[in-house]
């Protein structure tokens, strides 16, 4: 819904190009990562230092606030505010240039750090602050927050990379840093008053990040206003470029993982380690690891040393044996219960994904609840983390509060994201400010990396006298004398309970319970899932992901499985977006999803947009006219039955000039797509016809037969056959045709679906036989959404029973592929709900060369056949599909098993995908 704000329309008359005030995009930018909820008047996102430099002018003249954000990973609520947000991650997002000679790099603020590094890699040189958040955070964020990430040990925080500075004032007035400028004199004049508060109060420990780093200005320091400004969270001034020192990374690199008793017992342990020079040393313990299991499978977690906790130790060096001798010697002094040592890189990668996904992974308690950040990292000089942790674990057992700690242990950083019941009025508060008292009583920061924002900034006077806060407020006003710069943060703060999201937020219980058993049937519960961490906004295909292929195509935040959920979460406060399933903003988010279910498997917390948006076109539609794709596509397998009765007359029909296109426009798909042929033969049809032809002995299995084998593409089906035959298996099917609903589920025809598929489930109950499905969406179904919507022993059992063809292989010796070129795409919801591990196994078996694909096809069922989403289709496959297609040498197959997947190809290219049980079957003797 296009609205116009008047701060919107004064920052266009000001000649601003991309002034954003529509109800979606102001609730896509009213969260960051935090647990608050402030949205903004507009969103400006600029393309030039000239639209920064005008957009601050606009809102010093208006009086309207304006926060810098790059792309909104802040965990403690400091890039959202009630005026303008200012957006550098969509356009200055720039690598000026890399200088190996100086190793240095110049950035614009919006570059994320990952872009950063693949410009910095061919000279053999990085940036080194490394944060979980690498592959979506900005330089300019990392700047604001002052971020660190787990090797800080050896590349210390943002500020000690920062070589310069372009900033501009909250007066509009540009900075160059360091330097010289008549503005800085007050600051020296208010530092020279003050010196005995700032010797005593700051830069007692690496990790003291709240507050204003005024260590930095003494004498000592050399007046150092760059390093000032690298932690103020964009309330002193707005960087427009800065200038980095880049590192040379060390030749070798080894892992010792250190296995204690305790997670008490493995902080006391950390500061003994710092002797040995670590990278790294991070802390966790099985509370962690047993949610990465649970959630990602034992096959994520590869083994650990004995224990209940872990401290995992990164040794680097140039030399190898002297880091091989420095690692041993590290392990004799660590009093370790066990230990292992580890210098393959794809094992300790392994081990490191679990640290880098904890934020997201800890956002379910070990009680199952929603936790919360907002007290997610705290930190006390490292010698006193044991007994600092001790502490905490006392005082959330006081409040019957848990979490899962983890962290930077050997310089005294401890993240963790807590179950603390947000409803409950005033209890929130009152917890912060006691674990306030508790860091303070060890003389810690209530912030060691993630910046005060609105969560803990009017915890400061818990940490600093009133001479230190009034020294905060003194150095604010010089750069930003009018409030202007992100007010609320730091100094003057708002409540650290005032503005929080999720107690905004209505429950909805109506109609069709929700498909999220573990959410209690509760949209909003599940809604709220996404806690802003904003892995949908990174390239994951670089490690095997699919997560979010239409933010890929886009770079749009509404695209991304982020900005859908902000405005799911704002439709159900019904502030922004008006409380209703019809709003036009909440369409406007949905309609490029594609339902991949990407975000099930790749987002940490586990969001399923494609759930949420079938639930959301079951509301909507409910009792009202449809799209007529949902007639059409959604309701599939019913035409494709029909048409199966004289398919040669169809396809011939369709053949007819003009009668395909006028077909397609009725249907609300898109003219540039093809009508696919019906196969002269169903599949079910040569199976009853060859019947007494094959033997009926071996292991019974039943053969699911989805409507795409069965009416388009039975030869499959017969390849299956063959292929399950020669596996010494009896091959079964249904007594009557059965559907999974998949078409209705994803159209958002629930209460149909679910009738479908509960006759399908009763069915496949009552053989007691495995089951096998060849296409992945199909099989998906009946390994997930089936237990989701009908919740049903039997629905659990026929999910348990359930299994990809490799799966049910997994025990065979395949037919030999050796010298067979192949490029890989797993369907999405392979990807996402059974995984491609048991098709990679018997590849490898088989010794093909396999390349495997990430991202999606772009097809992904009805959703790149639809009216209106046929460029973005594309644009989706040209992420990873097309150009390793184009690449693929003319041997090569390409193995596709979804019939989307293999549309796509056919659709797009002059190849041709094959699906698994067609390369097998074509393989036996």
């Amino acid at each position: 819904m296009k609205t116009s704000t008047p701060i919107g329309r004064a920052l266009r008359a000001a000649g601003i190009g991309e002034v954003c005030d529509d109800s979606t995009t102001r609730a896509l930018y009213s969260s960051d990562a935090s647990l608050y909820r402030v949205p903004p008047q507009a969103v400006v996102r600029a393309r030039s230092i000239d639209d920064v430099a005008a957009t601050l002018d606009v809102c010093r003249r208006e009086g309207v606030p304006l926060t810098s954000r790059g792309t909104g990973t802040s965990l403690a609520g400091n890039a959202v505010g009630p005026g303008v947000v200012l957006d550098f991650s969509r356009h200055l997002n720039r690598v000026l240039s890399v200088d190996p000679e100086t190793r240095t790099a110049r950035v614009q603020p919006g570059v994320v750090q990952a872009e950063l590094q693949r410009a910095a890699a061919p000279h053999g040189l990085r940036f080194g602050p490394d944060p979980s958040t690498h592959n979506r955070c900005t330089i300019g964020g990392m700047i604001g927050n002052n971020a660190c990430g787990a090797r800080a040990l050896g590349y210390g925080r943002t500020s000690d990379n920062v070589v310069a500075l372009e900033v501009l004032t909250g007066t509009g007035h540009p900075l160059s840093l360091p330097g010289e400028d008549p503005v800085l004199e007050p600051l020296r004049e208010i530092v020279a008053r003050d010196l005995a508060t700032i010797r005593t109060e700051f830069g007692r420990f690496g990790r003291q990040v709240s507050g204003y780093a005024l260590e930095h200005l003494l004498p000592e320091n050399d007046f150092d206003v760059r390093k000032l400004f690298v932690g103020s969270e964009g309330t002193l001034g707005i960087t427009t470029e800065a200038t980095v020192q880049l590192v040379v990374d060390p030749a070798f690199r080894t892992m010792v993982v250190l296995g204690y008793p305790d997670i008490v017992a493995a902080g006391n342990a950390a500061h003994g380690l710092l002797g040995f020079l670590p990278t790294a040393c991070e802390g966790l313990d099985s509370r962690i690891v047993d949610i990465v299991r649970a959630r990602r499978g034992p096959a994520a977690v590869p083994p650990l040393p004995s224990g209940a906790a872990w401290l995992f130790v990164e040794l680097a060096g140039d030399d190898a044996d002297e880091v091989r001798d420095r690692a041993c010697a590290l392990a004799q002094a660590a009093a370790a219960t066990d230990l292992l040592h580890v210098e393959d890189q794809a094992r300790a990668a392994a081990l490191w994904r679990i640290r880098e996904d904890g934020s997201g992974l800890s956002a379910r308690s070990p009680k199952g609840l929603p936790a919360h950040a907002g007290w997610e990292d705290a930190a006390v000089p490292a010698h006193r983390v044991g007994d600092y942790l001790r502490d905490f674990e006392e005082l959330l057992a006081g409040y019957d509060v848990t979490g899962y700690p983890y962290g930077h242990f050997a310089d005294g950083c401890i993240h963790i994201r807590l179950d603390i019941p947000l409803e409950v009025p005033g209890l929130f508060r009152e917890f912060l400010f006691e674990a306030a008292e508790l860091v303070a009583e060890y003389g810690g920061s209530m912030s060691g990396e993630h910046g005060d924002g609105r969560a803990r900034s009017e915890l400061l006077p818990v940490m600093y006298s009133p001479d230190a806060l009034a020294l905060f407020g003194a150095v604010k006003s010089v750069f930003d004398p009018e409030n202007v710069l992100n007010p609320g943060v730091l100094v003057d703060p708002r409540p650290v309970d005032a503005d929080l999201r999720v107690p905004a937020a209505r429950k909805i219980r109506e109609g069709l319970a929700f498909r999220y058993l573990e959410d209690g049937g509760d949209f909003t519960q599940a809604v709220h899932r996404c806690t802003g961490v904003g892995k949908c906004r990174a390239d994951n295909t670089g490690t095997g992901g699919v997560m979010c292929p239409s933010f890929l195509a886009t770079r749009e935040e509404k695209d991304s499985t982020r900005g859908r959920a902000r405005v799911l979460q704002e439709m159900l406060n019904g502030h922004l977006v008006a409380e209703s399933w019809q709003s036009p903003e909440v369409h406007e988010a949905l309609d490029l999803c594609l339902s991949c279910k990407g975000c099930l498997s790749d987002c940490p917390t586990g969001v399923d947009m494609a759930t949420l948006k079938s639930e959301v076109l079951h509301q909507t539609y409910r009792g009202r006219r449809r799209p007529a794709s949902h007639y059409g596509l959604g309701r599939l397998p019913q035409w494709a039955a029909i048409a199966s009765r004289a398919p040669r007359a169809v396809n011939a029909l369709a053949r007819a000039p003009g009668v395909a296109p006028l077909g397609l426009t009725v249907a609300g798909l898109d003219r540039r797509r093809r009508v696919p042929r019906f196969a002269p033969r169903t599949f079910r049809k040569w199976f009853a016809d060859t019947l007494s032809q094959r033997s009926r002995t071996g292991d019974p299995v039943l053969l699911f037969v989805d409507t795409f084998t069965e009416y388009f593409t039975p030869e499959i089906g017969v390849a299956a056959v063959r292929v399950l035959e020669a596996a010494g298996r009896s091959v079964h099917l249904t007594d009557e045709p059965r559907c999974c609903g998949l078409t209705w589920i994803t159209t958002g025809q629930l209460d149909q679906a679910r009738k479908i598929l509960g006759r399908t489930v009763a069915e496949l109950f009552r053989s007691g036989m495995p089951i096998v499905g060849l296409e992945p969406s199909c099989t998906a179904v009946l390994r997930s959404d089936a237990v989701e919507l009908l919740g049903s022993a039997p629905a659990r059992l026929v999910a348990d029973s359930t299994t990809t063809l490799a799966e049910l292989l997994a025990d065979w010796e395949p037919p030999s592929l050796d010298g067979t070129r192949i490029v890989a795409q797993p369907h999405c919801h392979h990807h996402a709900v059974m995984g491609w591990g048991a098709d990679a196994a018997l590849l490898r078996r088989a010794g093909a060369d396999v390349q495997r694909l990430a991202g999606c096809c772009g097809l992904a069922g009805n959703f790149g056949v639809e009216r209106g989403h046929y460029d973005v289709s594309v644009a989706v496959a040209r992420t990873q599909l097309l150009p390793a297609v184009e690449a693929a040498s003319d041997d090569a197959v390409i193995l596709a098993d979804g019939y989307s997947c293999r549309t796509q190809l056919s659709d797009l290219t002059t190849r041709r995908g094959t699906h698994l049980a067609e390369l097998l079957a074509s393989r036996l003797p």
